[in-house]
């Protein structure tokens, strides 16, 4: 069997050691060393080549997002999922920005724990409803302070923007529809709407299109 190569990076030892001790446990994952911050991980990564990488988001020196971005620039193959204890938007959306996978909480039960280091290294964007919820706040807010020329010439309804920005950001039909109190069958003709004002067939190539045109 295969087993994830997972890193752990935290600059409390308690943590650090304690996912350590839990995770060596999962015959489908490989804890392939610890990390106390961001240049140490980075270093680490060289000899040890983690395909996933538990990172703490405050830590001293080099922050967690400054960290993502550090790592991917390097080793864009590397899926970084956020661990932290802190639900602020500012974080969120910057450790996503800078190419994180996912963004989970440390209240979070190891069985989803283990689950969201599968699914990252699968390539599926993690995120917890209660972070969803926070990004819609934080789209809401974007959508009312900056709109692109580009965006303008879509003319997409504000509902259809704020699924727009949610597709580019890489979130499953359910993560959407769950953020925006939405059942699965109204965003699926969200989306058939959207599909049909770009005038493209997949989600693909909404999502390209997308990206063309500023969000």
């Amino acid at each position: 069997m295969v087993k994830i190569k997972v890193l752990i990076v935290d600059d409390q030892a308690l943590i650090r050691d304690g996912l350590k001790s839990v995770l060596v446990l999962e015959k489908e994952l490989e804890v392939v060393g610890t990390a106390r911050g961001a240049l140490e991980a980075y270093e680490m990564i060289s000899y040890s080549m983690p395909q996933v990488v538990l990172m703490d988001i405050r830590m001293p020196g080099i922050d967690g997002v400054h960290a993502v971005t550090l790592i991917k620039k390097s080793y864009p193959e590397i899926k970084v999922l956020m661990l932290t204890t802190f639900n602020d938007e500012e974080y969120i959306v910057n450790a996503l920005a800078e190419g994180a996978k996912g963004y989970i909480l440390k209240d979070i039960e190891i069985p989803q724990l283990v689950e969201a280091i599968k699914d990252a290294y699968l390539g599926k964007m993690i995120v917890p409803p209660e972070v969803a919820q926070k990004l819609q706040g934080v789209f809401q807010k974007l959508s009312a302070v900056k709109k692109t020329e580009n965006e303008k010439q879509l003319q997409l309804p504000e509902r259809e923007k704020e699924i727009a920005v949610m597709l580019v950001q890489g979130f499953t039909n359910r993560q959407i529809a769950k953020a925006l109190f939405i059942t699965e069958g109204t965003l699926r003709n969200y989306l058939s709407n959207i599909y049909r004002r770009l005038d493209v067939n997949d989600r693909t190539n909404a999502v390209l299109y997308l990206k063309e045109h500023g969000f």
